[in-house]
C-alpha cells in the first residue's frame, strides 16, 4: 500500500468510526469537494459537511469501503453509506464512487459520484421515484443540503 492509498484508507476508516477530526486531517487546506447532494464545497466547508452528516446520523451510519487505489497524483475508492435519511427517516443504501487528487501528501480534490435517482427513490419514496431524476428535484435537494450546512456552520 502506497502513501496515498494509506491516506484514503485512513479517511474512510475515520469515517466508519465517526471521527470527523481525523477525516479533516486528510484534507489539504485548499481542498475542493464535489458531489450530487452538495455540489461544490471548498476548504473548511468540506470538513464541516462531514462533521454535520456524522452528527445528524446520531451513530446510525454504517460506512464500508473497498477498491482503494492510488498513485502519486490520483486515487479512487468505492464506498457504501447505509443510514436513515434525516428528513424522511427512510433507510438508504448509497453506493458511491470516489475520485481523489493529492497535493503535499493530502487530498486536494475529492469527487463523489452516485446515482441520484436511486438515492432519491430510497430517501423520498414515491416522490423520489417520480421526480428524483429531474433537474428541478436535484437542484432542490442541493439547495436544502447547502442550507443545512450553512445553519450548521453558523451554529459552530
Amino acid at each position: 500500500m502506497n502513501a496515498n492509498e494509506a491516506l484514503i484508507t485512513k479517511f474512510y476508516t475515520a469515517f466508519a468510526n465517526a471521527d470527523a477530526k481525523t477525516m479533516a486531517e486528510c484534507y489539504h487546506p485548499k481542498v475542493h469537494f464535489i458531489d450530487p447532494a452538495f455540489g461544490l464545497l471548498k476548504e473548511e466547508q468540506v470538513s464541516k459537511m462531514w462533521e454535520m452528516l456524522l452528527l445528524k446520523s446520531k451513530g446510525n451510519l454504517k460506512i464500508e469501503f473497498s477498491n482503494v487505489k492510488a498513485d502519486d497524483f490520483i486515487g479512487s475508492a468505492n464506498w457504501v453509506a447505509t443510514y436513515n435519511f434525516s428528513k424522511t427517516n427512510r433507510n438508504v443504501v448509497n453506493r458511491i464512487a470516489a475520485e481523489f487528487s493529492f497535493q503535499d501528501g493530502l487530498i486536494i480534490k475529492h469527487t463523489d459520484s452516485f446515482d441520484v435517482w436511486k438515492w432519491s427513490k430510497q430517501a423520498f419514496g414515491p416522490t423520489g421515484y417520480l421526480l428524483g431524476w429531474t433537474g428541478f428535484f436535484q437542484k432542490k435537494v442541493q439547495q436544502q443540503a447547502l442550507s443545512s450546512l450553512r445553519k450548521f456552520e453558523e451554529s459552530k
